[in-house]
């Protein structure tokens, strides 16, 4: 009797326990940040399921080179995860056209961002949103603070200067003044002209009206630009036209360049790697001109249109837009900046340092991400050439920016 009754306790319990586990929702993750994997696995999915428990998340990353062959594959199989998660502008747009990614316009949550941050996955004409807003870097330079104590210089506000400093890191002659090459190219363009410029086009005015065929990018603002981006060579050192990305980054944590052109995802390893302070400033204005900042929308989630779990997927996306998922990110990922409008206290100084410009700048995503890459040519590949051929003086500013509209010209209607 006793054996018999303690059977049936016994197949109680497995099957109240089987039953618990059954109800449980798993939702799979796609992502191409496999560098991440730890923090989600460590930080944030406990974060959410401890307020879940009936929801369990699995981050399941692809290779960056990968994700997006990898993932197209598995969503026309129907095998891919629950919760896709999304790079800016057209790659993300296609899946949406495509019928792969739900549309999210209706959820209150979106309410926590404003049209800048909605840009990267929204609809061109901004009707529909079909991924939550995670994460933004922004430009500017980060400096060798001790290099600047022991010279005696000040953080620069204005062009003149910004110069001015230049040439007095220059003169001395301890530190090469910048660190950037253009072996690579891109940087030339990314924490180069589009840092420096925006201020120029007068950020998200100028971008649009591109867009629009209200302005040509051989006007002033996109030549004033390249005018500026030409007066970089003599402050990069010997040698910079052969100087790689890597170059740059080891010149600067190795104490021997004073100023980085920095976009903020290098926060976290030049903490490992620097043993000096550091400092932010934003891209000097012009003087009596208002601050610019090249804000870029960079990460965004959304959801598996084909998903059999879209009210768990739902209630995961509604806590990536919340307060709680801004604030635990930014601090998981310094130099990833949440595109919420909620208020986020960063631990790390300098990311903090460099978030805090939005208070007082204007921010605009880089100018040819949206719409005018999507042609041939690609403007966002055309300017990281141009922008290398400004600074080694291979191209005059004009001459780059007639090449460039030009590039524009031969494929984009509005602009013609």
């Amino acid at each position: 009797m006793k054996n018999t009754r303690l059977v049936g306790l016994l197949l109680a319990t497995t099957m109240f326990g089987g039953t618990a586990a059954w109800a449980q929702t798993t939702l799979t993750i796609e992502s191409w940040r496999n560098d991440d994997l730890s923090i989600w696995q460590d930080k944030i999915i406990p974060a959410f399921e401890a307020s879940h428990p009936d929801i369990k998340v699995v981050f399941a990353p692809t290779a960056p080179a990968q994700y997006n062959s990898a993932l197209n594959a598995k969503l026309e199989a129907g095998t891919a995860g629950d919760l896709i998660t999304c790079r800016p502008f057209d790659g993300s747009l296609a899946l949406f056209q495509a019928g792969h990614l739900a549309d999210l316009t209706d959820m209150d949550v979106l309410d926590n961002f404003g049209p800048v941050a909605k840009s990267g996955w929204s609809t061109d004409d901004g009707s529909a949103t079909y991924c939550i807003p995670m994460a933004s870097v922004i430009h500017g330079f980060i400096y060798n603070a001790d290099a600047f104590e022991e010279l005696g210089l000040s953080v620069p506000t204005t062009t003149d200067e910004f110069y001015a400093l230049l040439d007095k890191i220059k003169e001395d002659g301890s530190y090469i003044p910048m660190a950037m090459g253009t072996a690579d190219e891109w940087e030339a363009a990314t924490m180069g002209y589009a840092n420096i410029g925006t201020k120029y086009w007068k950020g998200e005015e100028g971008r649009k009206a591109v867009i629009a065929g209200t302005m040509k990018l051989t006007e002033d603002g996109w030549v004033t630009a390249y005018e500026e981006l030409a007066k970089w060579g003599p402050y990069l050192g010997d040698g910079y036209e052969a100087q790689s990305y890597p170059d740059s980054q080891n010149l600067f944590t190795l104490g021997r360049a004073a100023i980085y052109p920095a976009g903020s995802w290098e926060i976290s390893g030049f903490n490992a790697q620097a043993d000096f302070a550091m400092g932010a400033f934003p891209p000097p204005v012009v003087p009596g001109g208002e601050c610019y900042i090249s804000d870029h929308v960079d990460i965004a989630m959304g959801m598996n249109a084909a998903s059999p779990n879209a009210e768990a997927a739902k209630t995961f996306l509604e806590w990536v837009g919340s307060p709680e998922f801004a604030t635990l990110y930014s601090n998981a990922l310094p130099g990833f900046f949440s595109l919420s409008n909620a208020e986020v206290t960063l631990e790390d100084p300098l990311a903090q340092q460099m978030v805090d410009w939005r208070k007082s700048c204007h921010s605009s995503i880089r100018p040819f991400s949206q719409i005018l890459s999507r042609g041939t040519p690609n403007l966002n590949t055309e300017y990281w050439v141009t922008s290398a051929n400004v600074i080694r003086g291979t191209m005059t500013p004009m001459e780059a920016s007639q090449h460039m509209q030009d590039a524009l010209d031969s494929w984009y209607k509005p602009a013609q």
